[in-house]
């Protein structure tokens, strides 16, 4: 293969299906069985799972399923992570539940498929690689905010207060609920806690059993023998249907999708995110690596079939794809057979399905939202520098109180600022600074500027020099009191240079030119050489010069003072 064919080879490697990799390998037996086994565990847990997600979104239970079994299918099919498990998952419940109540059902759809294609061209655009960057502060801050939301949506049901109608908003929702505290039914709070406790004992006592779905059939299995008169999925949604439907674009127009874009954006944000993130924790359990473009790519293709058939937002499961992997799951077959299990599962239960209490659907979303809000993680980072703990709250805070896509877009803004602050901290502008490496010709004496011809200025830079630092370059070198005729910026531990950068570097530079100082580059590595050129600072440019390293520049700078000197 030539070096011309080569990026172009690792960029289709980039977007090639984990399946097909598996495939070209080798798929035995041993590993059919081992998928198989791990894909039933996880259909088990998925199953009631997708049911309570969709009516915690303020869609009907059948709609989860629906997204468990095609969006999981195709993920793990196109996607890029060996044992990813995909579906509806916590993180998007604030956001359909809010693109539901303004805009609609057909609303949700039209903005998943818009999230999905979103997806798409990101994975084309190789931004697999940059979503990673998003801060962990940030991350926890909005989780944890969401936590709190789903768990706090569900105290009705969980409770069975009699309610007409809960407030959308956090702060009047509990005081709806206070209002509604004298209506709490003992018999739905028992079966409520009853379901509540028998998971959490289940998962201390014996992991392996799926808490979630004995919880279910259980609690629905007391309803029935005892002819409970209690909130159950058939009372809530007597209109239900199980199976999949043809498939069809929503209908759309130029407003609907102007109005809709923030919401896709959000989708895709979220949807990219949790994808990452789980494969990323699905690559430390199996020691593999995921291709995050690839991954991308299955995301987005998903959620355009999710739309299609009427199903809701999907992403990659952190807690389904561990679960996958602990159950032995080694490929995306794994991923394939829980989808057919939810599917199969569903076909042949859904007459017991309407039996399910709605305040056994509730205990599942408190034990969702407490593994979501990562109490261990957001402690560990209250203890961190003054800075991180601001956006974890703040994000935090306005996920809560105010709106998720407000607090995303504040603490990633923040944070960024906070690392340019820090960076800029990070960045030095130093005249004469002490040897580091007496081998090196670039590293300066400390003596050595006692050598320095008349009206020679040496500034060194280490560190990034990008638009947080740029204006500081300007003002100490607008500090120096008596104007030289010669400066020599040294640059060699400069590794990156930005269009800011390169700014200041060029108001100098004409700066100079005004006042007939030399400038001379020394010691340049090649992207911020590139960069200067890009702004036309090269060894063309008047009264600029460029030098391998800094002894070469000092030859540099004593031939301009004895030309300035002869002139004189």
């Amino acid at each position: 293969m030539t070096e011309a064919t080569k990026p172009r080879a690792d960029s289709r490697a980039r977007l090639e299906p984990k399946f097909l990799t598996v495939l070209r390998e080798g798929y035995g037996l041993a590993d059919l069985r081992a998928d198989t086994i791990a894909g039933i565990t996880v259909g088990i847990v998925a199953l009631p799972l997708a049911m309570a997600l969709a009516i915690a979104s303020g869609a009907s239970p059948d709609k989860g399923l629906l997204t468990a079994i095609i969006a999981g299918f195709l993920i793990s099919l196109l996607g890029g992570s060996r044992v990813q498990v995909g579906g509806p998952t916590g993180a998007f419940v604030v956001v359909i539940y809010g693109i539901i109540a303004t805009h609609g059902y057909d609303g949700l759809l039209l903005a998943t498929l818009m999230a999905g294609i979103i997806l798409a061209i990101s994975a084309f655009a190789g931004l697999g690689q940059l979503i990673r960057y998003i801060p962990h502060p940030v991350v926890t801050g909005f989780t944890a905010g969401i936590a709190v939301i789903i768990a706090s949506s569900q105290v009705k049901d969980f409770l069975g207060l009699d309610m007409a109608e809960v407030p959308a908003e956090f702060i009047p929702k509990w005081q709806a609920y206070f209002s509604a505290f004298g209506s709490i039914d003992t018999i739905t709070f028992a079966i409520g806690a009853g379901a509540l406790a028998l998971i959490l004992v289940l998962k201390r006592l014996a992991p392996r059993i799926p808490g979630f779905l004995v919880a279910v059939v259980a609690s629905a299995a007391i309803v029935a023998l005892l002819d409970l008169q209690i909130d159950t999925v058939g009372t809530r949604f007597p209109d239900m249907q199980v199976g999949i439907p043809m498939p069809s674009l929503p209908a759309f127009s130029l407003a609907q999708v102007q109005a809709l874009l923030p919401s896709a954006f959000t989708i895709a944000f979220l949807a990219g995110i949790e994808a990452l993130l789980s494969a990323v924790v699905a690559d430390g359990m199996t020691g593999t690596r995921h291709r995050p473009n690839q991954e991308l790519l299955g995301q987005g293709i998903a959620n355009i079939a999710s739309a299609a058939f009427g199903g809701l937002p999907a992403t990659g499961a952190i807690a389904r794809t561990a679960t996958n992997v602990k159950a032995g799951g080694r490929t995306p077959v794994a991923g394939m057979i829980h989808a057919l299990f939810v599917l199969l599962a569903a076909w042949l239960a859904k007459d017991w399905l309407g039996l399910v209490p709605m305040a056994a659907l509730a205990a599942i979303l408190f034990v969702v939202a407490w593994g979501m809000s990562e109490i261990e993680r957001f402690m560990v980072l209250m203890r961190m520098p003054i800075g991180d703990r601001s956006i974890l709250l703040l994000t935090f805070g306005l996920t809560v109180f105010v709106d998720l896509t407000v607090a995303i877009a504040v603490g990633v803004t923040l944070a960024s600022l906070l690392f340019m602050a820090r960076m800029s901290e990070s960045v030095g502008l130093h005249q004469g600074t002490a040897m580091l490496n007496e081998d090196d010709p670039d590293q300066e004496d400390p003596t050595q500027r006692v050598g320095l011809p008349k009206g020679v200025e040496v500034f060194q830079v280490s560190g990034p020099l990008f638009f947080g630092v740029a204006s500081e370059l300007l003002d100490s070198m607008r500090r120096i009191g008596q104007k030289p005729n010669v400066v020599i910026l040294r640059m060699r531990l400069v590794p990156f240079l930005d269009s800011s950068g390169a700014t200041a570097l060029a108001e100098f530079v004409h700066q100079g030119q005004a006042q007939g100082c030399h400038l001379i580059l020394s010691g340049l590595q090649p992207q911020p050489r590139d960069v200067l050129a890009r702004a036309g600072i090269t060894s063309q440019a008047p009264l600029v010069s460029f030098s391998a390293n800094y002894e070469e520049a000092r030859k540099i700078a004593e031939a301009i003072t004895d030309t300035s000197a002869a002139m004189a």
